[in-house]
């Protein structure tokens, strides 16, 4: 079972999008890139050079449910003669714009976010999800962890890896230890955990990175050979990434507990301290990981938090 690499054009700030085809009986496309006409012609071309098109593609198959690595799926599907689409359940509240629902505005609300701000961040993703086409329940297969993904001469263990989304998911070819793990492995830069409503109760929030340190370690068991991400190159040497992205977050901890005065701070606090030149899509992605921080920081233990109205306050222990 060869796995088989192709790089699509992407509008976004983090570059080219790796998408991965498994040209074997049924043939499988993970993940799509986004919806645009540069992406589709570079898909195309890329069939072409194994003489396949669009249409031989029977089964779509997402890591995660952002528009890079998503976008494209419906008009693959359509395109393909209704091949199937499977993506984890958890990625639900992802398959349309992410601030359109109330429960995801009040997370900005509780960090602290102003009004006109959170409608700003609002604007800007129903800006990008012109760059795909949701999805109804009904129209999706769910993958369900340690499930296998079956082909002609091989198989895919579904594995599921929550942090960057609360659905993502990575996929273990066992005869070689190689995984495709969408956004939850980059080589060069770390993964950001995604401010995203818990998937079992909307009223709480996901506790991202907790999460992602779990699948960061649950994929370290399987003492991968080769690792190929969401986005960059793939990645030889696994535990030496392990250990770096360990280094990084925990430096991360420090600066954001260093931030937490005695007198409170919001996530939006902490977050434009941080970020001071954050625009656009980084300063959700700004409040994305302060809050993360901030969570795994009371976690263990090393912070307060209170309300204050409907806000979040977090206070450096005495």
């Amino acid at each position: 079972m060869k796995i088989i690499h192709i790089s699509l054009p992407t509008p976004f700030y983090i570059g080219p999008v790796n998408v991965y085809l498994i040209a074997e009986d049924p043939i499988t496309i993970i993940d799509t890139g986004p919806k645009t006409k540069e992406a589709v012609e570079a898909l195309r071309a890329g069939l072409r050079k194994l003489g396949l098109a669009v249409s031989d593609i029977r089964r779509i198959v997402l890591t995660h449910a952002h528009e890079d690595h998503c976008g494209m799926a419906r008009a693959l599907r359509d395109e393909a003669k209704d091949a199937e689409v499977l993506v984890h359940d958890w990625e639900t509240g992802h398959r349309a714009a992410r601030l359109e629902y109330e429960e995801n505005r009040a997370l900005l609300a509780r960090a602290g976010l102003p009004d006109d701000e959170i409608e700003g961040m609002r604007r800007m993703y129903e800006n990008v999800r012109r760059y795909a086409d949701s999805f109804d329940d009904h129209e999706y297969s769910s993958l369900r962890d340690g499930a296998e993904l079956e082909f002609a001469s091989g198989t895919l263990q579904v594995v599921h890896t929550p942090g960057h989304t609360p659905g993502s998911c990575s996929f273990l070819r066992e005869a070689d230890r190689t995984i495709i793990a969408g956004d939850c492995v980059l080589k060069r830069i770390t993964p950001n955990p995604i401010l995203s409503p818990d998937p079992i109760d909307k009223s709480r929030r996901f506790p991202s990175l907790a999460e992602y340190l779990v699948s960061l370690a649950r994929l370290r068991t399987f003492a991968p050979t080769l690792v190929h991400g969401g986005h960059g190159e793939p990645v030889h040497d696994y535990e030496e990434l392990f250990n770096r992205y360990l280094r990084a977050i925990q430096q991360r901890q420090a600066q954001v507990i260093a931030l937490v005065p005695k007198t409170g701070a919001t996530a939006w606090d902490v977050a434009r301290e941080m970020f001071p030149e954050a625009d656009d899509v980084h300063r959700f992605l700004a409040v994305s990981e302060a809050v993360a921080h901030l969570d795994l920081a009371h976690s263990e233990g090393k912070i307060a938090v209170e309300f204050s109205g409907a806000k979040e306050v977090y206070r450096k222990l005495d």
